[in-house]
């Protein structure tokens, strides 16, 4: 009888990732080996006598700490020291990336709950506001003003979310934000939930970049993740600064 099971349920249950979201963004990196060779499925269905080979996929508790690592790096924007804040916090990759780059304190902020990763829930650098509406957010929900705000929301636009806060962070501050596509743009541009063609996702930047503007904050740049959504969209990353 054959106890084949799929690559990435096999991988979770034996310990080589936490849950199947990271197993199967293992997969698509190319960080998993059977038997010596590259796994590219993860619906394979792997035999227990198989020899495994799994690479970590990255030291953040999801896959947004890449996101966000990689934005910080491309427009050389340093966390450390810095009151940051976070929304659209969720399992809270965007979090754990600032921690671990030295943010002196963060405030993680999500409409959900119960989402955020159990290893930065007690973390004395962090106020976690579950159940909360960025929207609502005003100055006197900080002890001090932020001078870093990350973004990664869905099922809104962001230009809704950023004409709220970015009135009142601190001086001097800075800005990235996730641009998902298909939260920015008509349905019509939507073709089995995938925003497919160029000028869609780039009339979803110009519409975020001009709203930011509008605030009075200077882009920096717009770079692609290096990560697609975990619906399959491309999405972007967006920096900018305000000086006061």
């Amino acid at each position: 009888m054959s106890h084949a099971k799929r690559a990435d349920l096999y991988l979770v249950e034996h310990g080589f990732y936490e849950s199947r979201a990271r197993a199967q963004a293992a997969i698509a990196a190319g960080l998993v080996r059977v038997n010596g060779e590259t796994l590219t499925k993860a619906s394979r269905m792997i035999e227990a006598s198989s020899t495994i080979e799994a690479e970590e996929e990255h030291p953040y508790v999801s896959r947004g700490g890449v996101k966000l690592a990689a934005a910080l790096d491309h427009f050389q924007i340093d966390p450390n020291n810095r009151i940051c804040l976070d929304i659209g916090s969720s399992t809270g990759g965007f979090t754990d990336c600032l921690l671990k780059r030295g943010a002196r304190f963060i405030y993680a902020v999500d409409v959900g709950h119960d989402q955020f990763h159990a290893s930065l829930r007690n973390n004395a650098r962090v106020n976690l506001r579950e159940g909360c509406d960025a929207r609502n957010l005003t100055r006197d929900d900080f002890d001090d003003a932020p001078s870093l705000i990350v973004v990664d929301v869905s099922f809104i636009s962001l230009t809704l979310i950023l004409s709220k806060i970015l009135p009142f962070v601190a001086p001097d501050a800075f800005l990235i934000a996730l641009i998902k596509p298909q939260f920015e743009g008509s349905r019509a541009a939507l073709k089995k939930g995938l925003v497919r063609e160029d000028a869609d996702r780039q009339a979803a930047i110009d519409r975020v970049t001009k709203a930011i503007i509008e605030e009075g904050w200077s882009i920096n740049g717009v770079i692609p993740s290096p990560i697609a959504g975990g619906d399959g969209n491309i999405e972007y990353l967006i920096a900018a600064e305000h000086h006061s």
